[in-house]
């Protein structure tokens, strides 16, 4: 190789006042020391000097980046530096991919064109060359083939990786996840090569992405909703309108499994492929904005991303992908959402005012609104329907023109987007508003929809479409509890975020004064009145699930009292006094021990009907601090815990709580906490709070049942109503539940599907090692039954990925037995069922091979090359229990192909003398033959002699040792003689491992015992002999294989295929005994 100075080597684009970049500074390093190695060396004696240096393992890593270095900057030496990369790896080039693809999230912007060009030739070479996981390579290049840039730089970029796919096509079928990824990424392009100068490069993209979509439709199925959104931007190109008009009235002939249109639509799209659509700098630079960014300080951001990212006319059809992507992806939590960071509306708001395009603000209102189309409560999420109301509603003030819009390509889009699906279109809409008022997104939708800035006309259509939605609410405000007293202005007191309205002169039902703008209407700050926004005042308006606690500013008060005593003055009595004694107290202690009378005064009175729901509104109105505030500590101490129930709310509680359960005069006091439970629904988890929390063990869970009978529900209802409305507000408190809901109601919670999906789609990883530390110490168990740990199982296999890895982490930390999972293995998908199939293997892993492992093991279908599961399982128990394996394949081969009865009875019989000989082959011989007798015994179900046929070829394709065994061997040549021509067709490869070593070894001496009774005998008197040989037998065959991977470990990576060479080794192994 040319000796080059390093210096001049460069892999990124800088100026000379930027300091040296410390990823390109390690690879100088590396390509120092590789040059340092091979330096004034003939090819020859430099591969001699690699393949000494690189058995250290740091020399290896500096070697291998200091070679990827010379690819990248030298296109010249590109070729021998491949070359001699490929020879020294001893990972499969997983160094240097790991590196490669942090090199691409990280620094692509930066990289020279030179460096841009030789990551493609890299690419192709191993694509070539079938390295494994290059595809996610080509995901990580996808990310920057941007939508709505038409540069040089860019368009051969998009060229480059469609030249890729296209001549590596066979390549590409391998991988279904990243042939959806470069249709969803294709599709998304075509958009945008409409010009011109690149209609040869949209005719190609076309072409390929019709032909994948046509070809491989059932792959990308996995899109979901998207992929029609995609469809419906180009559906005027000819081919895609024809695939259209075979999507709409054809759709079995695209794909078996596929239904039509509805089948995607209701199919919400993975957050991986919206992802996708943005470059790894926009994401990072987005999720900044919307973590980091204060309201009021984002104005400089929005005009930095403004001029990067937007400022041509072709990057308006970008905005749709950022819309989707905030939608979609960047879901905040309940305390970010409580903070002052802007919220997603904002940004969101912010893209849709600053558009140019008529098409791409259409197109931008159909991406925020896509998920509402088909909504689903039970699948679908409220983040994804949450930001599009939000701009609505705060843009009224500000942006009328911009909610109108929104509002009337709201109404236009549910007889529009397709006739066949009118009522699903609306169903799904109705939905997601109805979601939005469950969820307290807003209290209530008239004052949007009934708004005075909105036109006449409008105003009509939008009551037209939705008129249930347009009735004005029974109550007003934030009084959910219900207060006949309030007649006045509600809109006076609290206006829709949350916030006081100081100005009382101005009337009106949306004087939202104090409401921040979108950055490109901002007002000098300077100019407005004290009635304007605070900076330090929270904007609440962007809350959806969680309730945050209202402050303690001026007029609060004055707010709440003013409906108190109309109410109050309902009541009678001492219960009246009691009341407002509640209420005026300021003293906390004062308020405990009013409340303690009032508990008293219920048990005595027994209130009921009209009194019993009018003393309910009352108590949530003088208790709204404690229904509504934050109850659980942010640091969980004894103290803390204790001081936190310190409250009137929790002395009512305590009232029930501490009463036997079999005293009568517990239910008036319970009837009322049901009433307030109707007006405030918290109430319900925080019962479960304070149970736990006061330590009262002999009467926790009765407490609770009696609580779920007053509201006339049953338990379990209750108890997954209450969780996921505590899970909603606070995940922190939930975790710390969880362990004494299992405990109290083990009937209801162990093995429940909703409750355990409630857990695994909340926890942080903090709050998983806690729930594992708690299992560890025998605190908490959340599986018990095998039935319905299957059940289990099988409903998680639609979770999200890291809700099924937190389940399994769960089950490992359980301890849960392989034998509960096995029944459900053969049903699990290698591509659909990633998460479980790969902590199964695992487990695998930890166990000794048995009959009935086996057994199931190998009732999966056999689908090489893409399913490598059972083959991984058995080449490690190849490995590390090489003979037991062979023994229990034997079985199962005779149990499954053989053909005479001596080959079913056999096994059996020896095991019985075995056992009752005792002897030294007792433990050895023994279990060898229960082991087959049991896999004899389950001969009549599953796997079938093709699935056992198919996996064991499978793994001759990779592996060769178990092949050497006596017993494999016989088992073979008797199956062999019992399959069919067509099986012994199919699977001839495998049965030439059996062939060779019947024509070369020599037949054995003659046993005195036996006679001369042929092959029916020949079972026994073989095992007989094995008992001596069969070490030395299996030696020779292993040593060889072994020195034939060490010989061609280097040419692993290119030539894979190792079989046939394991299958000449084979005899002579046999002749060597």
């Amino acid at each position: 190789m040319d000796l080059a100075q390093p210096r001049t080597l460069k892999l990124f684009v800088s100026s000379i006042v930027e300091n040296k970049d410390e990823i390109e500074e390690k690879y100088e390093r590396s390509y120092n020391v590789l040059q340092t190695l091979i330096a004034g060396l003939s090819e020859k004696e430099a591969q001699n000097a690699l393949n000494i240096a690189v058995c250290k393992e740091k020399t290896h890593e500096d070697l291998s980046l200091g070679l990827l270095f010379s690819i990248l900057t030298e296109p010249e030496n590109a070729t021998r530096s491949y070359r001699d990369l490929m020879l020294i790896t001893r990972d499969g080039l997983a160094i240097v991919l790991s590196h490669l693809s942090q090199l691409l999230m990280d620094r692509y912007v930066r990289l020279k064109d030179v460096v841009r060009s030789q990551v493609l030739w890299l690419v192709r070479e191993m694509i070539r060359n079938a390295v494994a996981n290059v595809d996610n390579l080509c995901w990580i290049l996808m990310r920057h083939a941007v939508g709505g840039d038409v540069s040089s730089k860019n368009i051969n970029l998009i060229e480059a990786l469609l030249d890729i796919y296209q001549d590596n096509r066979t390549w590409l079928d391998k991988f279904p996840v990243l042939i959806a990824s470069v249709v969803y990424t294709f599709l998304r392009l075509i958009e945008d090569h409409s010009s011109p100068a690149l209609n040869a490069l949209r005719q190609k993209e076309v072409t390929f992405v019709v032909t994948l979509l046509r070809e491989r439709f059932a792959d990308c199925l996995v899109i979901g909703r998207d992929l029609v959104r995609l469809l419906q931007n180009v559906a005027r190109i000819p081919e895609i309108e024809l695939l259209w008009k075979d999507i709409l009235s054809n759709p079995k002939g695209l794909c078996s499994t596929f239904t039509g249109i509805l089948q995607l639509m209701q199919t919400r799209t993975s957050r991986r492929f919206l992802q996708s659509r943005l470059t790894p700098d926009m994401e990072r630079k987005l999720v900044f904005l919307t973590s980091q960014v204060r309201f009021g300080y984002h104005k400089r951001y929005q005009e930095w991303f403004q001029r990067q990212y937007l400022a041509t006319p072709e990057s308006q059809t970008l905005r749709c992908d950022l819309i989707r992507f905030i939608v979609g992806v960047i879901h905040p939590t309940n305390e970010l959402l409580c903070s002052d960071i802007i919220p997603r509306w904002a940004v969101i708001g912010w893209l849709l005012t600053t558009c140019t395009s008529i098409v791409a603000a259409a197109n931008a209102k159909l991406a925020l609104f896509y998920d509402w189309l088909f909504f689903e409560p039970d699948k679908d999420n409220i983040m994804n329907i949450e930001p599009a109301i939000l701009v609505m509603n705060n843009s009224m003030r500000s942006h009328p023109a911009v909610t109108a819009a929104l509002l009337d390509f709201l109404c236009r889009i549910i007889p529009n987007f397709h006739p066949s699906l009118v009522e699903k279109v609306r169903t799904g809409i109705y939905a997601s508003l109805r979601q939005i008022l469950e969820k307290r997104v807003l209290p209530s939708l008239c004052p949007l929809f009934d708004h005075p800035k909105l036109d006449q006309e409008l105003r009509s259509m939008v009551h037209e479409t939705f008129k249930e939605f347009c009735m004005p609410p029974v109550v007003e405000g934030r009084e959910d509890f219900g207060n006949p007293g309030i007649k006045e202005e509600p809109a006076e007191i609290v206006n829709l975020d949350g916030t006081e309205n100081h100005n009382r002169g101005i009337t009106g039902t949306n004087n939202h004064l104090d409401e921040p703008a979108f950055s490109d209407d901002e007002e000098d700050q300077t100019g407005l009145s004290s009635g304007g926004r605070h900076e330090d005042e929270e904007d609440d308006d962007d809350i959806p699930l969680a309730k945050v606690r209202l402050k303690e500013r001026p007029g609060r008060g004055a707010a709440r009292d003013s409906g108190s005593p109309d109410l109050i003055s309902q009541l009678e009595g001492d219960i009246r006094k009691t009341v407002e004694s509640l209420r005026a107290e300021n003293d906390n202690e004062a308020k405990c021990q009013a409340a303690e009378r009032l508990v008293q005064l219920v048990i005595q009175e027994e209130p009921s009907g009209e009194a019993l729901s009018t003393l309910a509104s009352c108590l949530c109105s003088v208790l709204q601090d404690d229904l509504e505030g934050k109850i659980f500590p942010a640091e969980v101490t004894d103290e803390a815990v204790e001081d936190s129930i310190g409250r009137p709310l929790f002395v009512l509680l305590r009232g029930a709580a501490q009463m036997p359960e079999d005293d009568s005069r517990r239910l008036p006091l319970l009837a009322l906490l049901a009433e307030m439970a109707g007006h405030m629904p918290r109430l319900g988890y925080l019962l479960l709070y304070f149970l736990k929390a006061c330590k009262l063990s002999e009467v926790k869970a009765s407490v609770y049942k009696d609580f779920c009978q007053a509201l006339d529900r049953d338990l379990e209802a209750s108890l997954l109503a209450d969780l996921k409305l505590c899970q909603e507000e606070d995940v922190p408190l939930l975790c710390w539940l969880v362990p004494e809901v299992y405990a109290q109601f083990p009937d209801v919670a162990v093995d429940h599907v909703g409750l355990l999906h409630l857990v695994v789609a909340a926890v942080d990883a903090a709050q998983l090692q806690d729930l594992v530390c708690r299992i560890m110490q025998g605190q908490l168990m959340m599986f018990r039954h095998p039935d319905s740990f299957r059940a289990l199982l099988s409903a998680s296999l639609a979770w999200e990925t890291f809700e099924q890895f937190c389940l399994w982490q769960l089950v490992t930390a359980h301890g849960i037995p392989v034998d509960y999972i096995l029944p459900i293995l053969p049903r699990l998908e290698y591509a659909a069922h990633a998460e479980a199939l790969t902590a199964i293997l695992l487990m695998l892993k930890q166990e000794r091979p048995t009959a009935e492992l086996l057994r199931h093991l190998l009732s999966r279908e056999v689908r090489p090359p893409s399913d490598v599961f059972v083959v991984s399982t058995l080449k490690y128990w190849c490995r590390e229990h090489e003979e037991r394996l062979g023994e229990l394949v034997a079985g199962l081969l005779a149990s499954r192909c053989g053909g005479n009865p001596a080959t079913h009875t056999s096994p059996g019989k020896r095991g019985k003398r075995g056992g009752g000989g005792g002897g030294g082959n007792a433990g050895g011989r023994g279990g060898a033959a229960q082991a087959a007798a049991a896999a004899a015994a389950a001969a009549a179900g599953p796997p079938t002699t093709e699935q056992v046929l198919g996996h064991l070829d499978q793994l001759r394709q990779c592996s060769g040792c178990l092949y050497g065994l006596d017993t494999v061997q016989r088992a073979l040549q008797q199956a062999q003689t019992a399959c069919n021509d067509a099986q012994r067709k199919r699977f001839s490869d495998l049965f030439a491992l059996a062939e060779t070593d019947d024509l070369e070894t020599p037949p054995p001496p003659p046993a005195p015992t036996t006679g001369t009774k042929g092959r029916p005998s020949g079972g026994g008197r073989g095992r007989k002999a094995a008992n001596k040989a069969a070490p030395t037998k299996r030696a020779a065959p292993k040593e060889v294989s072994e020195s034939s991977e060490e010989s061609s470990e280097e040419e692993e990576v290119v030539k894979p295929k190792q079989a046939k060479k394991r299958k000449k080794v084979m005899p002579v192994g046999s002749d060597s005994d």
